[in-house]
Order: structure tokens, then sequence, then C-alpha cells
């Protein structure tokens, strides 16, 4: 979800995220007769051996991360691969170039 907002501090890794969906877009017209289809998944704060650390290390700042998430949980990786899965069935067959937000609502802001 980098590739869509920006931070204080973090210039480097919001561009390298918004590089990320700008060769999303390019290679999804470069393919797009060619039958194949590009799209990115922008997964928000998700439940990982990571964040378990950090939960252990810092719970207070796993409950920040929480709590900046409208639906206040983490996702599970289990909702990342649906996303994947979605965009990889015929039901995506007309879906190119786009960036799939998995992230409990953090973008709708």
């Amino acid at each position: 979800m980098g590739g869509e907002i920006g931070g204080p501090g973090l210039g480097a890794y919001f561009a390298s995220k918004h590089g990320v969906l700008g060769m999303t877009k390019s290679a999804a017209l470069e393919y797009a007769t060619k039958g194949l289809r590009v799209n990115a998944v922008l997964p928000g704060v998700i439940d990982t051996p990571m964040n378990d650390t950090l939960g252990e290390e810092e719970p207070e700042m796993l409950e920040k991360f929480k709590e900046g998430v409208p639906m206040k949980r983490l996702g599970k990786p289990e909702e990342i691969a649906a996303g994947v899965l979605f965009l990889a069935s015929p039901a995506a067959s007309f879906v190119i170039g786009h960036g799939l937000a998995i992230d409990g609502g953090i973008l709708a802001r």
C-alpha cells in the first residue's frame, strides 16, 4: 500500500513502492495484447511471524498498527492469498494494471 501514500522520513521506501506500481501499469500495457495480465497486490499490516515478534518485543507498537487499520485488526495471510487467487482467476480476466489493496480500509481514507 506504500505505493499509494507517502510518509515523513521514508522517502526512499515509498519511492520504491510507487515505482512498483508504475512498473505494474507499464508492464500491463506492454503485455495486454499478448494475453498476459499484470497486476499488483497492496497488502496492509498482516499477521506474520515478524509482527508476532514485534508484539512480543513492543506490544504497544503492534496495538498502534492495529488502531491505524479501520477494521482494527491485522490482516490474515489467507486474505492476501484470496486476493491473489482472484487476480489469477478468470473472474479478473479484464483486470490489468491494477493495484488491489487488501489493507482493512487503510487506503479508503
